[in-house]
């Protein structure tokens, strides 16, 4: 048996998802003739509360995108140190937005809204204007740690008040709305902008979705076009999206479930030296041993897995992870 925990992004499209997207009306997408990519850009931008959308091949493309709408060269933006346009997009902000990072320390990559004042610069020609907060719901590098609305209406007052733009990079913001029963509606009116992934929690192939206001989406699509993101007959992996909101969030719940019954099953053993706290479908522990040695033994029982850190590895649930599969991860734990 092989049990892929490396990463939400492996999955194969469902017998549903495979139907809808052989069966999707398409276009020429650049000239805004796809249907289908047109109708997932509006249901995802009616989901959350926003005025418009664009479909993009990945979230590192619609985040990078939005950090490009949202600075000038010369500024500076806010995010905390762990964050995924920081340490996981090849260096994107600088190269394709020549602008700096101010890193913050956050509680397992979430930051408050007393964290970032103090670091917002004063306009002053020695120093970068800052320009934009990055936030990342649910946070990757904690652990599927995740933001509630309550924790974000402040961040969001303060952005205002300071005249600076709130970016959301919601890779995998279900997984936050299925754990903290917030609306996905009310989103739109905290952020300026929302990175939406489809292919990591939901299971589509391919594809997220920025969205903004009208303006921001107009610039957006430039900017798309420039960083080699026109796609045409797109209409195909947006069905996948469609099919994805439509059939797939509230089983979200199943992950998270399965990632409770691992993590309390690693808690047991000498072997392993902590569990980060699990909130939603991505398990974080330390392990006594280099990681690479465990991953060797879960390999040889057909657990795939990836290491985050030199000690630290990475389990994450996923609509492909089915009932057995967790019941043969926790047989292979007890006898490492």
């Amino acid at each position: 048996m092989i049990v892929d925990l490396r990463s939400d992004t492996v999955t194969k499209p469902t017998p549903g998802m495979l139907e809808a997207m052989m069966n999707a009306k398409i276009g020429d997408d650049v000239f805004g003739e796809d249907e289908t990519v047109n109708e997932l850009e509006e249901k995802s931008a009616k989901l959350f509360g926003m005025e418009a959308g664009i479909f993009c091949p990945s979230g590192t493309m619609t985040n990078q995108i939005a950090i490009k709408c949202f600075t000038q060269p010369l500024d500076e933006l806010i995010a905390d140190q762990t964050a995924h346009i920081y340490r996981y997009e090849g260096g994107g902000i600088a190269f394709n937005s020549a602008v700096s990072t101010r890193l913050l320390d956050g509680e397992r990559g979430i930051i408050t809204a007393e964290m970032i004042e103090p670091e917002i610069n004063a306009e002053n020609v020695h120093y970068p204007h800052t320009s934009l907060v990055a936030l990342e719901n649910t946070v990757n590098k904690g652990g599927g740690a995740c933001y509630t609305i309550e924790q974000i209406k402040p961040i969001a007052d303060l952005c205002k008040t300071k005249g600076l733009k709130l970016h959301l990079d919601g890779a995998r913001i279900f997984n936050a709305l299925v754990k903290t029963g917030d609306k996905a509606e009310d989103y739109g009116k905290y952020f300026d902008g929302i990175s939406v992934c489809l292919s990591k929690g939901l299971g589509a192939p391919v594809g997220s979705v920025f969205l903004a206001d009208k303006a921001t989406i107009k610039y957006a699509r430039r900017i798309r076009k420039v960083f080699g993101g026109g796609m045409r007959q797109a209409g195909f992996l947006a069905a996948a999206g469609i099919y994805a909101l439509d059939h797939h969030v509230e089983r979200l719940k199943v992950d998270h479930f399965h990632a409770q019954i691992i993590a309390r099953e690693l808690t047991k053993y000498a072997w392993v030296s902590n569990v980060l706290p699990v909130e939603t479908n991505i398990i974080l522990f330390d392990t006594v041993e280099p990681a690479s040695i465990v991953l060797e033994k879960l390999a040889a029982h057909g657990i795939k897995a990836l290491p985050t850190d030199k000690n630290r590895i990475r389990f994450v649930l996923h609509l492909d992870v089915f009932p057995e599969h967790v019941e043969h991860v926790v047989k292979v734990l007890r006898g490492i």
